[in-house]
């Protein structure tokens, strides 16, 4: 029997944060002793504990973008983050799009994956018969980019999305951005090199907005479970938060954490899909994250080449490798008083498992996949030496953060310590869905 004991720890799970001697026996936290309830103020210097980070979205890049990262090098680096669970997009090559492309996706996960894993199913113009097919205790949901993106998985057919929406028995994670929006914004300009500025203006809040009201109008029609996916404007949180239990809203680290002020500084390093938008459009998000209209915190977690983020605004690629920051990140942001630790752990570990019904974990309980992190009060400034996605860069690089990643537990065993990886990937297990 594999057994450790947390002695006299800070743990914060449940909207509490507690002292308690903690016992993990195999993969699970079979008892928990609680001593005393602490106010946040307890946590200036101490360690803590909170449950591994469940990250809603992120893209490994494997199959067929290995360059880029791949299942190894990107879930190490969700480790080092104290994410000890990722949920993986289905735009790859090939694209995975059909029961035979999940299955051998599902095999990678096994052979490949660092933490716990699971993998989208995506949809397109022409597979809905297959949504009825899905293991909904192996898939967490469908992926529908109803906007042009990395990938080429645009669903533009309106009978197609409405089949979509009314065949699908998962929860639809749904890419909202108006193509037609984003191609006549396009015209705007002559052709060539654009400077990276215009890409909100041609990735706008209007192309936001029509897209994600579509999506909720047929959300809404067909009783479909909608998630809309890196919500990015004040005015789709105004119309669509708290509309309907049946339809939640994410968002990523990238459009809490810039504005358009920041592409003058960062350049392409910030370019995303949706793009980075406003400082009244940030602030709503991190308002949102403590007045219940923000459902989760993922990442979008999309590693790229450097060589790639070049271009501008019309030809760099889009995307940010963010997995293995986001915690430290939501920690400096609770730092900055934007909101409580209480609610990042509430916004990252509980709510993806709640939404999402995945079995055992989120929480730090008696009964519940010992799936941790150790945190502890440290400064300290990121360097490119200290990233493990396989791309080495990151938009963060020369920012100071107050909580440093300690140790990372996944299933019951220590699989990041102070920098160093266990030995192979025999402790990650692919998430398993209540039905």
């Amino acid at each position: 029997m594999n057994k450790t004991v947390f002695n006299n720890i800070i743990y914060v799970s449940d909207g509490r944060i507690r002292r308690a001697d903690i016992t993990i026996e195999d993969e699970y936290i079979v008892r928990i002793d609680d001593k005393e309830e602490l106010p946040s103020s307890k946590l200036s210097t101490s360690s803590i504990l909170i449950p591994g980070v469940i990250d809603d979205h992120i893209h490994s890049r494997e199959p067929g973008m290995t360059h880029k990262g791949d299942l190894t090098s990107e879930t190490r680096a969700a480790a080092a983050g104290g994410v000890t669970s990722v949920m993986d997009m289905p735009n790859v090559v090939p694209q995975t799009t059909t029961l035979e492309a999940l299955a051998a996706r599902q095999e990678l996960g096994r052979e490949h994956a660092f933490v716990n894993y699971t993998f989208y199913f995506g949809a397109t113009n022409t597979n809905a018969h297959l949504l009825r097919q899905l293991d909904a205790t192996a898939v967490p949901g469908v992926k529908l980019f109803m906007g042009s993106s990395t990938g080429g998985m645009l669903v533009d057919h309106g009978e197609a999305l409405h089949a979509i929406f009314e065949q699908s028995p998962l929860i639809i994670m749904a890419h909202c951005e108006d193509t037609a929006i984003i191609n006549r914004n396009n015209q705007q300009w002559p052709d060539g090199n654009l400077p990276i500025e215009l890409h909100p203006q041609i990735r706008s809040e209007e192309a936001c907005f029509a897209s994600s009201s579509l999506a909720v109008t047929m959300a809404t029609e067909t009783g479909a479970r909608l998630h809309i996916a890196h919500i990015t404007t004040a005015r789709e949180l105004q119309a669509f938060a708290h509309l309907s239990p049946r339809i939640t809203l994410e968002a990523c680290l990238p459009h809490l954490l810039f504005t358009d002020e920041d592409y003058a500084r960062l350049g392409a390093l910030i370019k995303c899909n949706p793009s980075v938008k406003t400082r009244a459009d940030r602030d709503a998000l991190r308002q949102g994250l403590t007045d219940g209209s923000i459902t989760l915190v993922g990442t979008d977690h999309a590693p790229h080449l450097l060589s790639e983020k070049q271009g501008g605004a019309r030809h760099a690629v889009s995307g940010i490798p963010m997995v293995q920051f986001s915690l430290v990140s939501m920690m400096q942001l609770s730092e900055e008083g934007v909101l409580p630790v209480e609610q990042v752990v509430e916004l990252m570990c509980h709510a993806p498992a709640r939404l999402f019904g995945i079995e055992h974990r989120g929480f730090i309980r008696e009964g519940m996949k010992a799936d941790l992190a150790v945190l502890s009060r440290q400064d300290w400034t990121l360097t490119s030496e200290q990233i493990h996605s396989r791309c080495g860069w990151s938009p963060l690089e020369g920012r100071t953060f107050s909580w440093r990643i300690n140790q990372t537990y996944c299933n019951g065993r220590l699989i990041y310590d102070q920098g160093q990886f266990a030995d192979g990937n025999r402790h990650a297990q692919a998430l398993r869905f209540a039905v």
